[in-house]
C-alpha cells in the first residue's frame, strides 16, 4: 500500500524508558465495552503539543510586539524610513491588520482541516507565518506593511484553528485539558516576550523591523516540527469510516501515528486503541458527512451553541478594555515605574503567565465548569470595583488595583484557557473543522468590534458605566456557564458527543 501523503515517512520515536515516565489510567467504560487502559509516555505526550503550541506563541508575540513597533514607526529619528509620519487610521491598520488578517484565516479554515488534515494545516500556517513576518519585516512602503500584517494574520486564523483539533486529538485523555490549556500558556508567554523584545529594540534604528522579523524563525521551527510529527489519529480514521481511503491502510497509518504520539508505553495495544476509536466513531454516527443545515440541527447546533457562546462572552466581557487602563491605574496608585506603559504591560504579562499556569496545573483535576464559574464570578466583582472607582471611589486606588489584578487572575484561570480547551472537545469529530472554524471566526469577530467599539462608547458613557456595562456582560456569561457548558473532564472525545450532546 502506498502511504498516505499527510503520514511523514520517518521512523517511530525511539524507545523510551520504563520508569515514572510511562503512565497507564484507567478509562470509564466504553460507549458499547470496556475500554484497555490509556497508555502513555509523558515526553511522547509532551512533544507533539509543542510545535501546534508554536502557533499559539507567534499570535501572543504578535500582540506584545505590535506596540513598541508602532511607536517605532512613528518616530522620526528611529523608524529608519522617510514615511514615518502615518495618520491614526494608518497605524490603526498596522495595529489591528494581524487580527483582520485571522478573520480572513478563519473564513479559509471552514473546510481546511477535513480536507488537508490537521498537520497539513498547521504547516500552511507555518509558512504564512513566515511569509507574513518576512513581508513585514522588508517592506518598502506603507501598503506592503499592511500586507504583510494581513498575511501575518491569516497565519494566526489557520494555526488558532488547527492547533486546538491537533492537541486534543492527539492527547491522552486524563491530560487532554492540561496540553490544551498550555496552548493559552504559550499565547501569554509569547505576549510577554513580545513585550520584552519590544522594549529592547524600541530604541534601535529601524528596531520595528527586527521586531517582526523575529517571528520568521519560530515559523520555521513550527514547519520543521510539524513536518515530523504524524497525522492525528482520529482524522485518519474519520477518512477511513467515511470512505475516503483504503479503510485497512488509514487504519495501519493511525497505528503508527498513535505509536508515535504516546510512545513505547503503548507496547501493543495500540491496535486495540485504533479499533476501539472505530467503533465509538460508528457508535455516534461520525460515519456520515455533515452536510450546513446539519451543523444548525441537533447536537451539531447543541456543539456549536456551547463553543461559539463561550468564545463570544471570552471576548465582551472587556479584557482588552480593562488592560487598557492598567497604567493609568497603577500609576495612580504611586507606582513610579507605571508612567512606563512597558513596564506595566510587562509586569501584567508575568502575572498572567502564573494565573495560566495555575490552570494548567488544576483543569484536569478540579474540571472545566469550576474553573469557569469560578473565575467568571471573580470577574463580576472584579468589574463592579473597576466601575465604582471611577464613579464613586475616585480617590481609593487601592480599590482599582485589586479590581485590575483580579480581573486578570480570574480571567486567565477561567475563559483564557477553558475558552479554547472548550472548542476544541466539544464539537463532534466530523463537525470538529468547520464548527471550530466558527468559533474561531466568533472569537476574532467579536475581539474586533469590542476594539473597534471601545474608544466612542468611552467618550459616550464614561470609564465607570462601561465597566458597569461589562460587569452585566459577565453575570449574563455566568448565567450562560451554569446553564450551558457540561463538564468534559475525564470524557474521551467520543463520550463528550455521546454524553454531553
Amino acid at each position: 500500500m502506498a502511504p498516505d501523503p499527510e503520514q511523514p515517512t520517518h521512523s517511530l520515536v525511539a524507545k523510551e524508558g520504563n520508569s515514572s515516565s510511562e503512565i497507564r489510567s484507567p478509562r470509564e467504560p466504553l460507549l458499547i465495552g470496556v475500554h484497555a487502559s490509556e497508555s502513555y509516555s509523558i515526553s511522547a505526550a509532551i512533544i507533539p503539543f509543542l510545535f501546534p503550541a508554536l502557533g499559539g506563541f507567534l499570535f501572543g508575540y504578535d500582540i506584545g510586539a505590535t506596540s513598541s513597533a508602532t511607536i517605532s514607526i512613528e518616530s522620526p529619528t528611529l523608524s529608519g524610513i522617510s514615511w514615518y509620519d502615518l495618520s491614526s487610521v494608518q497605524i490603526g491598520l498596522v495595529t489591528s491588520g494581524s487580527l483582520y488578517g485571522a478573520l480572513i484565516g478563519s473564513v479559509l479554515a471552514f473546510n481546511a482541516a477535513d480536507f488537508l488534515g490537521r498537520r497539513r494545516e498547521l504547516l500552511a500556517a507555518a509558512f504564512v507565518y513566515l511569509v507574513g513576518a518576512l513581508v513585514t519585516a522588508f517592506a518598502p512602503n506603507f501598503p506592503i506593511l499592511v500586507l504583510g500584517r494581513f498575511i501575518f494574520g491569516t497565519g494566526i486564523g489557520l494555526a488558532m484553528h488547527a492547533a486546538p483539533m491537533y492537541i486534543a486529538e492527539t492527547a491522552p485523555t486524563p491530560i487532554r485539558g492540561q496540553l490544551i490549556s498550555l496552548k493559552e500558556f504559550f499565547i501569554v508567554l509569547g505576549i510577554l516576550t513580545g513585550y520584552g523584545i519590544g522594549s529592547l529594540l524600541v530604541e534601535t534604528v529601524a528596531g520595528w523591523r527586527y521586531m517582526f522579523g523575529v517571528s520568521s524563525p519560530v515559523a520555521v521551527i513550527m514547519g520543521l516540527g510539524m513536518w515530523w510529527l504524524p497525522a492525528s489519529p482520529r482524522w485518519l480514521l474519520l477518512r477511513a469510516i467515511q470512505g475516503k481511503g483504503d479503510t485497512q491502510n488509514l487504519k495501519d497509518i493511525a497505528i503508527r501515528s498513535l505509536c508515535q504520539l504516546r510512545g513505547q508505553a503503548i507496547h501493543d495495544s495500540a491496535p486495540q486503541q485504533v479499533d476501539e476509536i472505530l467503533e465509538e466513531l460508528a457508535y455516534v454516527g461520525e460515519e456520515k458527512e455533515v452536510t450546513l443545515g446539519e451543523m444548525f440541527q441537533g447536537k451539531c447546533l447543541r456543539a456549536l451553541w456551547i463553543g461559539a457562546g463561550l468564545v463570544l462572552f471570552q471576548q465582551i466581557t472587556g479584557q482588552p478594555s480593562v488592560l487598557y487602563y492598567a497604567a493609568s491605574i497603577l500609576r495612580s496608585a504611586g507606582f513610579s515605574g507605571a508612567s512606563d506603559a512597558t513596564r506595566v504591560s510587562i509586569i501584567l504579562g508575568f502575572f498572567k503567565l502564573i494565573m495560566t499556569g495555575v490552570a494548567v496545573v488544576v483543569v484536569d483535576r478540579l474540571g472545566r465548569r469550576p474553573l469557569l464559574l469560578g473565575g467568571v464570578s471573580g470577574m463580576v466583582i472584579s468589574l463592579f470595583l473597576l466601575g465604582s472607582y471611577y464613579i464613586f471611589l475616585d480617590n481609593a486606588a487601592v480599590v482599582a488595583v485589586v479590581g485590575l489584578l483580579l480581573y486578570v487572575g480570574c480571567y486567565q484561570i477561567s475563559f483564557g484557557p477553558i475558552g479554547w480547551l472548550m472548542i476544541a472537545e466539544i464539537f463532534p469529530l466530523r463537525l470538529r473543522g468547520r464548527g471550530l472554524s466558527i468559533a474561531v471566526l466568533v472569537n476574532f469577530g467579536a475581539n474586533a468590534l469590542v476594539t473597534f467599539a471601545f474608544s466612542p462608547l468611552k467618550e459616550l458613557l464614561g470609564a465607570g458605566i462601561l465597566f458597569y456595562i461589562f460587569c452585566l456582560i459577565a453575570v449574563v456569561s455566568l448565567v450562560f456557564i451554569y446553564l450551558v457548558i457540561p463538564e468534559t473532564k475525564g470524557l474521551t472525545l467520543e463520550e463528550i458527543e455521546a454524553k454531553c450532546l
